[in-house]
């Protein structure tokens, strides 16, 4: 494709991405509990800045319900001006992770980490989208929904729903989400149905975003009250929009940048809050509709911020029109297509252990929060990566024609194995030379260098002599009482390079 035709398909693939933004952004402001002008505003400042500065073009960043589940409970106990230090400490912490480059660890996530990942968030924006279904009853009280208007919520809801179904059916003109969302609104104005509007919330009319310096005061109990916030924003941030970032990898065949995209998601953060908006991280949704129209450059993106902003600034009036029913229904659509329902049955295929991380990420996520569970699910498939592997050494004896005993090694010696390593050997039974042979066995850690000298130590007190083939030249380096035990030929191995602290 020639280059003018690029830039073509990347600014109508923009205007439609931001066409999709707007109600989603709308939707996660009010699970945020903020106003929706907030959510906008955070929109446009996050997708500008990663799309100017970011290390994945094609990728579309705003106001993410992840990050808005974990805001609710800072604006409820606190207010929203709390919540802008924290979106702003948040970048800081973004910014910190680039500057060290950790964002090549993302690569070491687990699929079945990514699947209750994906499954949890799912179920997390599912649940908080009942909190629409109440209404402020009596001596400031907040009641379910009754009679009348639980039902015509209701079938506004469904009326969205099967309007972004099966309008892609007909055409694809027009984002199905965007589309609902005015078919609902159109009708609702027209018949003058009663129901709650986005302009029941606040009101959005506004301008251009002002600079906001957060009316809190600068003390160490302000800092206490939003660290943990941060801490939790910052990491979901990060592994959200990572994921994205691997996922448009697979999809393009090519690769992306994380550390220079975790700096342009970390000042984009530290902006967001400087402006009195929620900050936000990549969008998977936005983002795979970019990617499946064709875009790849970084116009993409910032064509849909600068629409974005168009919409704020000159159709604040009709936003504030639209039904919330319209938005219930749209996130209702958007949990039904980030549930990983093909989990379900791979559940019952894939081993165990894999399955006892997607359900429990999965749950871990739905009571806490998603940084947690990540982690959760890593530290777990670490474990279980460390116990099979600890299983699998194993030594073939045999015996040369020197009359040598012979114990070739298979597997990985490490902290795991260390007890397995040393109950292959009998240096009370063994004959007068024993040799063991590394070659097909791999050193990998200062315990497995430990039990290599602990092993010397047993056969020197039982008077035999002890022969290391093998041995690669940095594990030498870190041997104690084994050194003279080691046949010449070692030197001929490569580097394995052990991590150990006594190495300068």
């Amino acid at each position: 494709m020639s280059d003018r035709g690029q830039l073509r398909l990347d600014v109508l693939s923009g205007i439609t991405v931001s066409l999709a933004l707007v109600p989603e952004a709308i939707a996660f402001a009010l699970v945020a509990h903020v106003s929706p002008l907030t959510g906008l505003y955070a929109a446009f400042i996050v997708c500008l800045v990663t799309s100017v500065l970011g290390g994945r073009p094609g990728m579309i960043s705003g106001a993410a319900g992840a990050l808005a589940v974990v805001m609710t409970s800072l604006v409820v106990s606190h207010g929203a001006e709390y919540l802008y230090p924290a979106v702003i400490l948040m970048g800081v912490f973004q910014l910190l992770f680039a500057a060290f480059k950790l964002g090549k660890f993302i690569r070491m996530v687990p699929h079945s980490v990514m699947l209750g990942f994906v499954n949890g968030l799912a179920i997390v924006i599912f649940i908080a989208q009942f909190g629409h279904f109440q209404v402020n009853g009596p001596n400031d009280t907040v009641v379910w929904m009754q009679g009348t208007a639980l039902w015509t919520m209701l079938a506004l809801v469904a009326l969205t729903m099967a309007i972004i179904y099966l309008l892609p059916k007909l055409t694809t003109a027009i984002p199905s989400s965007l589309a609902a969302i005015l078919v609902v609104s159109g009708l609702v104005a027209l018949l003058g149905i009663a129901t709650k509007t986005v302009g029941d919330m606040g009101s959005i009319a506004g301008g251009l975003p002002a600079f906001h310096l957060p009316q809190v005061p600068l003390t160490l109990g302000t800092l206490y009250v939003v660290l943990p916030y941060a801490l939790i924003l910052a990491a979901i941030g990060l592994i959200e929009t990572l994921l994205t970032l691997n996922l448009i990898d697979a999809m393009t065949d090519t690769r992306g940048r994380p550390n220079r995209e975790s700096m342009a998601q970390g000042l984009a953060n530290v902006v967001s809050g400087l402006f009195a908006s929620m900050g936000g991280c990549a969008m998977i949704g936005q983002s795979m509709i970019n990617i499946n129209n064709g875009a790849r450059g970084r116009i993409s993106g910032i064509v849909a911020a600068v629409f974005l902003l168009g919409f704020i600034v000159l159709l604040s009036r009709w936003i504030e029109m639209i039904p919330l029913a319209a938005l219930v229904g749209l996130m209702f659509v958007v949990c039904q297509k980030t549930f990983a329902w093909g989990s379900l049955q791979t559940l019952r295929r894939i081993p165990r252990q894999d399955a006892a991380i997607v359900v429990g990420v999965t749950v871990i996520t739905v009571l806490t929060d998603l940084a947690v569970a990540v982690l959760a699910g890593v530290v777990f498939a670490a474990l279980v990566f460390a116990w099979q592997h600890a299983k699998e050494m194993r030594a073939t004896v045999a015996t040369d024609a020197r009359g040598w005993k012979v114990y070739s090694l298979q597997g990985s010696l490490f902290f795991a194995s260390a007890a397995s390593f040393a109950a292959l050997f009998d240096p009370k039974n063994d004959p007068e030379h024993v040799v063991i042979e590394f070659r097909d066995a791999k050193v990998v850690d200062h315990s497995a260098v430990e039990a290599i000298d602990a092993l010397a130590v047993r056969y020197q007190q039982a008077g035999k002599t002890l022969h290391l083939r093998h041995l690669s030249p940095d594990c030498l380096e870190l041997l104690d009482k084994a050194k003279g035990m080691v046949e010449v030929n070692t030197f001929e191995d490569p580097h394995y390079h052990i991590a150990d602290n006594r190495l300068a």
